[in-house]
């Protein structure tokens, strides 16, 4: 069954989570530091669901050639262990976003510190807790299914092995985020990710262990397929994303049936998050009569270049 069909005729919402006004897809248009200095070009993506997030970060440069892992140069491994994807539990309280039990391709948080977050219109502005940063993100997606899945474990069907652990599926309108854990844990070290890869260079086996992770987000075409646009595995960019083969399990989970590009049958089972084919986001947010009375006084300079950025 169609992931988007089983919406439609199981309808779940999860009656707990984050403020309507932050779900959705979100890219950022800038971050701001506090030495005065600001980055527009890297890609970042964020997917909200009701009580998980996917966020996906990565460089302004052309998608790296896909080759067996023991031919990237040093300098080609050190930028593909500089990409950032992670999926974790999201977690509001009193105005406050803070992130835990997650899955991501780095092996050290990154991004610590809870995030204080407002939003106005389609602009989601958030503030660095410690003053080291703001982020102004935008909304992208508005409206269709949101559909919020976590990824318990993918198995071999016929043998019950398990492949990958841990991740998730977000779809929000036509956009699609996928988070797929590593098969084991690589374990705790002191170096970072980027360390531990351009030491491996040449060593297939180590590499395949270091990036056995993938965090994706697609675009929904003309006929309403999946398409991966940007990935932290250029092997992927490209590649359709299917939502067929699922199926209702027990209450709280489902199930999906698929054939991988190894020929692979694979099982993958899922906690319901949410299920909602008819999903509505607003880009407008409220505002005092106040204010609106002094946007309708100041219409004829405020409105002089007004458009809806994103």
């Amino acid at each position: 069954m169609n992931l988007l069909a089983l919406a439609a005729d199981y309808p779940t919402r999860a009656k707990t989570g984050v403020p309507d006004w932050m779900l959705g897809h979100f890219r950022r248009r800038t971050i701001s530091f506090a030495d005065g200095r600001s980055d527009q070009r890297t890609q970042v993506h964020w997917l909200q669901s009701r009580n998980f997030t996917i966020d996906l970060r990565l460089p302004d440069t052309p998608v790296l050639p896909v080759r067996a892992w023991q031919d990237y140069t040093a300098a080609e491994l050190r930028q593909l262990a500089n990409h950032e994807g992670w999926l974790a539990e999201s977690v509001w309280e009193e105005g406050m976003l803070s992130w835990r039990d997650g899955v991501s391709l780095q092996l050290h948080n990154r991004w610590p510190e809870p995030a204080r977050l407002q939003r106005i219109g389609n602009c989601m502005i958030e503030f660095g807790t410690t003053g080291a940063y703001v982020e102004d993100w935008r909304l992208q997606a508005s409206g269709g299914p949101l559909v919020g899945l976590r990824l318990v474990d993918e198995c071999d069907a016929a043998t019950g092995e398990v492949l990958q652990r841990g991740g998730g599926l977000i779809v929000c309108g036509d956009r699609l985020g996928w988070v797929q854990g590593r098969t084991a844990d690589i374990g705790i070290s002191v170096q970072q990710l980027r360390e531990q890869a351009e030491q491996a260079q040449g060593d297939a086996w180590t590499l395949a262990g270091l990036f056995d992770f993938e965090t994706s987000l697609a675009y929904a075409d003309e006929r309403g397929r999946y398409r991966v646009a940007l990935s932290t595995a250029p092997a992927r960019v490209g590649q359709e994303f299917s939502l067929e083969g699922f199926e209702l399990l027990e209450p709280g989970y489902v199930c999906q049936h698929l054939q991988r590009s190894d020929n692979r049958t694979v099982v993958r089972t899922f906690i319901i998050d949410t299920l909602e084919p008819d999903w509505r986001a607003n880009l407008t947010t409220p505002s005092s009569a106040e204010a609106q009375i002094w946007f309708v006084a100041e219409n004829e300079t405020l409105s002089r270049y007004l458009e809806v950025l994103s």
